[in-house]
């Protein structure tokens, strides 16, 4: 069951970037239905395995993703959408399912994906370019998630 939310979300994690990448926007209307889907699948998983505790590792990292993600929005809106926060509360789900290390590690990945990839721009000489965030964020999602599954 764990093999079936982590396809349904390599299929909208590729989805999610290439909306992003071009239009810049992550909207709700994709955004938040992957989220139920994912926290559906994951409590599925959780329950059918009789790993009840992992209930707290997805719910609480969507949770914990989701308010980091809000307190970066609301202190540069223009810098971090609402989009980026919904689609942390989505990576976070999956990587709650490996626990809150798992979940730090998964945000931090991100992050460093989205400042390589800021460097990039910047040395590229764009100096006002607009950058979408949900790939790196995506990226080092998926670059966590790989590593655990291993």
């Amino acid at each position: 069951m764990l093999g079936v939310a982590l396809t349904a979300f390599a299929v909208g994690s590729g989805i999610l970037a290439v909306v992003d990448g071009r239009h810049h926007r992550l909207p709700h209307a994709l955004v938040l239905p992957g989220l139920a889907v994912a926290l559906v699948l994951l409590t599925s998983a959780a329950l059918a395995a009789d790993e009840s505790s992992r209930l707290l590792g997805v719910w609480g990292g969507a949770a914990s993703a989701f308010l980091v993600c809000l307190a970066l929005h609301r202190a540069r809106p223009a810098a971090f959408g609402g989009g980026d926060v919904t689609l942390a509360a989505l990576a976070g789900a999956h990587l709650g399912w490996f626990g809150p290390d798992a979940v730090l590690s998964g945000l931090l990945a991100g992050f460093v994906c989205g400042g390589a990839a800021a460097a990039g721009i910047l040395l590229s000489g764009a100096r006002r370019a607009a950058f979408a965030f949900g790939p790196p964020l995506l990226l080092g999602t998926w670059w966590v998630l790989l590593a655990e599954l291993r």
